[in-house]
């Protein structure tokens, strides 16, 4: 599996005490000698409570990678050790041996873990004797590890007390073949180490292939200690095979072997799918052959203050241990016994490239950090009472294998954000990390997380990452770059109201695209209603417009008879304050959704009441300049515009404004439209003109009746102010020119409801001051300067 694996050495049930188990050489009737040469440990300390450690630190010269292994739990103990929360006051020691990838050596160093370094012991007849260490935390390789929990056997069972910090290779093979699945890969080759690690995995992935429908074209193995020829035979077996993809379940070893042969006389490319050993192992990388290699790996991790850990070998430190110095002389090309002047110390850890400094790809190592951390939990369980928020340990001088187990089972805990705990078979969970071996910018290998897998979900999810360009973003394009394949391209955003597919193209003219740019919605409508504030407020003004003009009006029927009432033409006053009330009720009319009716009325009823009022302002004018034309010597012109003749005049004025507009509706009346041009995200719902020279005629023959009207009350503005309104009547119409001028420009340029907003207030604006500038100082008057409203004030005129 090439997964760390931590096998506990408690398997016959003995104990650890300073006594040997109590039983001395003189009482003993057996003497036990050790069989063969005692092999020193690696690396050792003392402790209350032994740990060991086996690692195949070598294989033809230091594997760095497996030192790092070592050293990792070295660092794990001491952080342990100087930990004030876990296990305070006792001190866990270590015994870490090489077992230089050899399963006989695993055995034999597994033997000296349990029975101790003593080369004659006495414990008992069957020269055996538990409890030397408390566990043995069991190689990368899985076969050394298997090995080691094998020597349960002398208990009649294969794993008595084993335990793993990573997952069991069934969860591998099994996530392999729905990896196989996924890509739908149904023809595949099969490669295994001849261990019981590549056997047992291979076998539990062929059982899990089977099930998925997945054909198996052949299956080879082979070991690192065979024949060289073996290699070369399963080499040809996938140089001749028609199966492109290839299972292997190798050990690093054998795998480097493997590839070492096919880099000779190289096969058509192949796609390699790999377990844990070889995927993750970045010396492996240096075959680019194998480019696309897909795998399950452990997760990634980060242990804080591990690195400054490893690169902490003083001399003196290296020169005390035999394995660090033939690492240090390696690495550097020196020697440090014979020729000191070569290895002067100078030398840089920091800047050595070798895996035993390379602590970007943690995996394995997180391993070996984990099942130290879990022991330590277990030991801590069995030895330490929690008492007033206080952590009480005392050592034990008979602590059974037994406890030791049961709270292992137990262990549930989190270091530096990883989970760790074990199920009924002592397994974790099992979670990957599904590694890509992809091409850098360089050219070299490297290797990429493109997914995860968790046996624990029912479902997985892989996102296999290989791809010249990433996928467009909805709202953008394909733009093929230029001189690259058509699988290189660049991404750019789509034309405004364009959405994205496959290609960029336009919504329908009523919808826009939604924020994602990947489906048209509806355009909102927007039309000038009761619910806006602006509606709101000119419907308010409106009304209390109306409400003005029926005031004044009362106010003046009351006093009808009043001389300033009866001065002023009173059926003229009346006539326009009703046109007035029209006015300011026609703009409501212009607030809601258009319709039909509404478009129709709003501008005729505009148009008519507008006439109305203007020609009953004409009228009062014409009025106070007759008038004083009949206070003249010999004048009679005031029986040539008597109120018959006002009356005609307004009717007539008035007739031609009905005229236009039934022209004007009968031609191409105004009608509702939606606009779809002002902005492009919405639509405005609107009153077409139908005819702009309709529109322009109505809203034209208003202001020549109003510049008419200005010029005549200009005329009659000195007459004496006592006895006419034609200063009234000049700031009035000032005022209703200057509206309606501005009110042109302002209507062409506002957008959307605006423009309806601006005629409305044109019209409120021009009816307000009519009847402010021509009503409002004679209801002062007759409010509250009644003794002003009498007939001899009413004709005294000022002098010049």
């Amino acid at each position: 599996m090439g997964l760390f694996e931590l096998s506990s050495a408690l398997v016959l049930g003995g104990s650890l005490n300073e006594t040997n188990n109590g039983v001395s050489a003189e009482a003993s009737s057996v003497q036990c000698k050790l069989q063969g040469t005692l092999r020193p440990p690696a690396f050792s300390a003392d402790g209350d409570y032994i740990i060991g450690g086996v690692f195949s630190m070598h294989l033809y010269i230091v594997d760095s990678r497996e030192l790092r292994f070592s050293r990792a739990m070295i660092f794990a103990i001491e952080e342990i050790n100087n930990s004030p929360e876990l296990l305070p006051g006792i001190t866990l020691g270590y015994q870490i041996y090489d077992s230089c990838a050899s399963v006989p050596g695993t055995i034999k160093v597994a033997f000296q873990l349990t029975n101790g370094l003593d080369v004659v012991f006495h414990p008992s007849d069957n020269c055996s004797q538990s409890g030397m260490v408390l566990a043995i935390i069991g190689d990368s390789g899985s076969t050394l590890s298997i090995s080691i929990s094998r020597l349960g056997l002398l208990s009649l069972q294969q794993y008595p007390s084993f335990f793993r910090t990573i997952p069991s290779d069934r969860f591998q093979a099994d996530a392999l073949a729905k990896l196989v699945k996924h890509f739908g890969w149904t023809w595949i080759g099969a490669v295994r180490s001849d261990s019981d690690y590549g056997n047992n995995g291979m076998a539990s992935f062929l059982d899990a292939a089977r099930k998925e429908g997945i054909c198996v074209e052949y299956s080879e193995s082979f070991y690192r200690a065979h024949p060289r020829s073996r290699v070369r035979r399963v080499a040809d077996v996938i140089r001749r095979s028609t199966a492109v993809v290839i299972v292997a379940f190798l050990a690093t070893g054998e795998m480097k072997l493997l590839l070492e042969e096919l880099e000779k006389e190289p096969s058509p490319p192949r796609q390699w799918i790999g377990s844990e050993t070889w995927v993750t192992d970045p010396q492996m990388l240096r075959f680019s052959f194998c480019a696309g290699a897909i795998g399950f790996g452990i997760q990634q991790s980060v242990i804080p203050g591990l690195r400054e850990f490893l690169l902490d070998l003083p001399p003196s430190k290296v020169a005390a241990s035999t394995l660090l110095t033939e690492f240090w002389e390696d690495s550097f090309n020196c020697r440090l016994a014979e020729n000191k002047s070569v290895c002067d110390g100078s030398e840089d850890l920091q800047k050595l490239q070798s895996p035993y400094t390379d602590t970007s790809q943690l995996r394995v190592t997180n391993m070996v950090y984990k099942a130290v951390y879990a022991l330590a939990h277990a030991i801590h369980s069995a030895v330490c009472q929690e008492t007033n928020f206080t952590t009480q340990c005392e050592k034990l001088t008979k602590l059974e294998s037994k406890q030791i187990l049961t709270h292992l089972k137990k262990v549930n805990f989190s270091q530096n954000g990883y989970d760790v705990s074990f199920d009924a078979n002592g397994d974790p969970v099992a979670t990957y990390e599904l590694v890509n071996w992809q091409k850098s910018e360089t050219g070299n290998l490297e290797m990429v997380t493109v997914g995860h897998y968790d046996a624990s979900l029912p479902l997985w999810s892989v996102v296999p990452v290989s791809v010249c360009s990433d996928s467009c973003l909805p709202g953008t394009r394909k733009v093929l770059q230029k001189g690259k394949p058509s699988c290189c391209y660049d991404c750019l955003p789509c034309p405004e109201g364009e959405i994205n597919s496959n290609d960029c193209f336009p919504c329908p003219s009523e919808f826009w695209p939604n924020s994602e740019r990947n489906t048209c919605l509806l355009k909102p409508v927007e039309f000038l209603s009761y619910n806006d504030i602006l509606g709101i407020i000119l419907a308010a003004f409106s009304v209390g417009g109306a409400c003005l003009a029926i005031i004044t009006a009362a106010v003046f029927f009351s006093h009808r008879a009043s001389p300033i009432v009866r001065a002023n033409n009173s059926e003229l006053s009346f006539l326009l304050l009703f046109s007035l009330t029209l006015c300011f009720l026609c703009s409501l009319t212009f607030i809601g959704a258009p319709s039909d009716w509404s478009c129709m009325l709003r501008h005729t009823a505009f148009g008519i009441t507008f006439v109305l009022c203007i020609s009953c302002v004409l009228g009062k004018t014409i009025v106070v300049l007759m008038a004083f034309k009949a206070t003249l010597p010999g004048s009679n012109v005031m029986k040539w515009f008597g109120p018959p003749q006002q009356r005609m005049t307004v009717v007539s004025f008035t007739f031609i404004q009905v005229l236009i507009c039934t022209i004007w509706l009968v031609l191409s009346p105004p009608f509702p439209m939606k606009n779809l041009n002002t902005y492009k995200e919405k639509i405005i719902l609107e009153c077409a003109l139908g005819s702009a020279i309709g529109f322009w005629a109505v809203l034209g023959y208003i202001g020549l009746l109003a510049a008419f009207c200005f010029i005549l009350a200009v005329l009659a503005r000195k007459l004496p102010d006592n006895f006419n309104e034609a200063k009234l009547i000049t700031f009035s119409m000032l005022i209703f020119c200057a509206v309606w001028i501005t009110f042109i420009p302002a209507y062409v340029s506002s957008p959307g409801k605006l423009t309806v907003a601006v005629e409305i207030f044109a019209m409120l604006a021009s009816s307000f001051g009519l009847i402010l500038c021509i009503f409002a100082p004679k209801c002062f008057i007759i409010l509250f300067q009644p003794e002003k409203n009498t007939k001899k004030n009413l004709m005294n005129k000022n002098e010049s």
